[in-house]
């Protein structure tokens, strides 16, 4: 039994080696044929437009066709779950939103670890947050929100997608940097429920990616002020939280990943590709219809500042006493 256990060591080792061995091989040839792109989000929202816009801009730069195929659930989790069960070679790669995935990791809602678990690629967009109140609301600014929320603990209730979502926390991201701020959150379903529960005066606020855009455009919502790094270029007028003073930046960044062990070779030919392909003009007419903003990483920084932010997100979420035990 023990010489058998030694040959059947000797020949998984030979197998691994010789797949070691053939790796720069396989990288310097890379790619021979297509390459799968999974989206974890259903055919036709933002996050796969986007995505798809993105995979046939690059498709000329890599050489290959890009098949994008769509796997969602699990908040997200289903389509990298997935991609990680690839082999590391390039030929399955998938698109993550990796702020939601850091959010469901500490709350313990995820099998793996979205930062050390992956090979991260490219950041190429992220979804723009705001706050949102009715055009007839007493607040004209988000400095008089914010002051009329110290002065009145409690009276304010504000709508989200539901409990631990990015919009969720950057709400009470912002509370935190503010101080003294106590608000009712009232989760739902959904951005479209919470965006309802605005128009029938059932909350005073909603905190949400720009699925409130058509209701600000329509003069129902007054966008009272964004989440992003910079102005959204389509709301130029209202201010961000960062800029008003409260240090946070709160959006849904996109990236490209694969599995992790990739070599960096193949990990370059991605990256060079989908950059050129950011600056496709078919690409940037999608961001700009959806309000998507161009965001832009290479690996080594894609790692580090989601790294960054997932440390930010562990914070908020322990406050909220969210955090898995």
């Amino acid at each position: 039994m023990g010489e058998m256990k030694s040959k059947l060591i000797r020949v998984i080792m030979s197998i691994s080696l010789a797949l070691v061995l053939a790796l720069p091989a396989m990288a310097a040839e890379y790619p021979t044929k297509p390459v799968t792109l999974v989206i974890p989000w259903p055919a036709g929202g933002s996050g796969d437009l986007v995505g798809r816009a993105l995979a046939n801009a690059a498709m000329k730069y890599l050489g290959q066709p890009i098949i994008a195929e769509n796997k969602s659930g699990g908040g997200g989790g289903v389509g990298p779950t997935l991609v990680l069960a690839k082999p590391p070679d390039g030929y399955t790669i998938g698109v993550m939103a990796s702020t939601s995935l850091a959010i469901s990791w500490h709350m313990g809602k995820l099998d793996f670890n979205p930062i050390d678990d992956v090979t991260h690629i490219i950041r190429y967009t992220g979804a723009l947050y705001g706050i949102v109140v009715r055009a007839d609301s007493q607040w004209k600014t988000i400095q008089e929100f914010i002051q009329y929320s110290r002065q009145n603990p409690n009276k304010i209730s504000y709508g989200t997608p539901g409990v631990g979502t990015g919009p969720h926390l950057a709400m009470e991201g912002l509370a935190l940097l503010a101080g003294k701020i106590q608000w009712i959150h009232v989760p739902f379903k959904g951005g479209a429920p919470a965006h309802v529960a605005l128009l029938g005066n059932h909350v005073e606020a909603v905190s949400d990616s720009s699925g409130w855009a058509p209701l600000v455009d329509a003069g129902k919502f007054r966008l009272l002020a964004t989440f992003g790094e910079k102005r959204s270029a389509r709301y130029s007028q209202t201010p961000t939280v960062k800029e008003i003073g409260y240090d946070i930046v709160a959006l849904t960044p996109h990236e490209i990943f694969g599995p992790k062990g990739m070599p960096k070779p193949i990990i370059a030919k991605l990256h060079d590709a989908f950059k050129k392909a950011m600056d496709a003009p078919e690409f940037q007419e999608i961001l700009k219809k959806i309000d998507f903003d161009l965001l832009y990483l290479n690996s080594a920084d894609c790692e580090k500042v989601n790294r960054e932010e997932s440390e930010q997100i562990r914070k908020v979420v322990k406050q909220l006493g969210l955090e898995k035990k």
